[in-house]
């Protein structure tokens, strides 16, 4: 099928008109369209190499994460999540605020969620694969544990990982904070936590704000500057310049204005980037 508009005179095929109204470009209106619909999708490299890949793997690590989501959203009001609450409320963070932006509790323990996920039908490699667990001498366990959770999305909505801050001073990881690791679904350098929701008004303004973190999105966005994003435990690069460059949809562009605390190295950078 095809569709035209009268009005701006565009038209094209289903795949024109996902990435007309997602600001996608056409292999993510593709992937979009299989992961919905569960189909196997297959791809061919430049040297004509079949490198097959099963839409239908894809989408199971898709809702396994909305299913982790779920499951953190859920534990965020219980008696062992209190200092996950209190961290939140002392960044003046409200309930419904924490609802808007997704934020849960991992809780504390070897397997609740694998536990979970396995209750709802999902296999340990599933679970693996999606970056949700891993594997240990004695089985598989959950890889959040007493960590407060940001559900972190493409532009469309989709759950690809998640973003978690320690909480408890004996937890066996040292790092403040941790990401989901890099999976079919997640790569650190192509993603930007916020970018869901700061993706209309992005389209609309043409521009973005750069922020370093989960709360200082939080904040931006409750503070009414609604084009914040953050990027995932890494420095802007190229990838992220690449989602930015789309959602502003002018390739005519030699630049685009940046605001944020941007580094590369240690080293600040100028406000205005560049894109290539």
């Amino acid at each position: 099928g095809s569709w035209h508009c009268f009005g701006c005179g565009r038209g094209g095929d289903v795949f024109r008109f996902v990435q007309e109204q997602e600001n996608i470009d056409f292999r993510e209106a593709v992937e979009l369209l299989a992961d919905k619909y569960h189909i196997e999708l297959h791809y061919e490299n430049a040297g004509g190499a079949n490198d097959s890949h099963r839409g239908t793997k894809r989408a199971r690590l898709l809702e396994a994460n909305e299913e982790a989501q779920k499951f953190f959203v859920s534990q965020i009001l219980t008696e062992e999540a209190l200092p996950a609450r209190k961290l939140l409320a002392g960044r003046n963070f409200s309930q419904q605020d924490c609802a808007r932006f997704g934020c849960g509790y991992a809780p504390q323990g070897w397997d609740n969620l694998v536990r979970h996920l396995a209750d709802k039908g999902f296999t340990q490699q599933e679970m693996l694969d999606a970056g949700l667990a891993r594997q240990g001498a004695r089985g598989i366990y959950d890889y959040f544990r007493g960590r407060a959770t940001w559900p972190i999305r493409d532009s469309t909505g989709r759950t690809l990982g998640f973003g978690a801050r320690k909480l408890y001073d004996d937890d066996s990881i040292a790092a403040k904070y941790i990401n989901t690791p890099d999976t079919q679904l997640y790569h650190k350098n192509q993603v930007l936590y916020g970018i869901d929701l700061a993706k209309p008004q992005i389209v609309k303004k043409r521009q973005v704000v750069i922020v370093e973190g989960y709360t200082d999105v939080m904040a931006m966005h409750l503070a009414g500057v609604d084009t914040a994003v953050a990027t995932c435990g890494t420095a802007f690069g190229e990838e992220h310049a690449k989602i930015v460059r789309r959602l502003i949809s002018d390739d005519s562009l030699g630049g685009v204005q940046l605001t944020g605390p941007l580094r590369v190295e240690g080293e600040p950078l100028s406000s205005r980037i560049v894109f290539t």
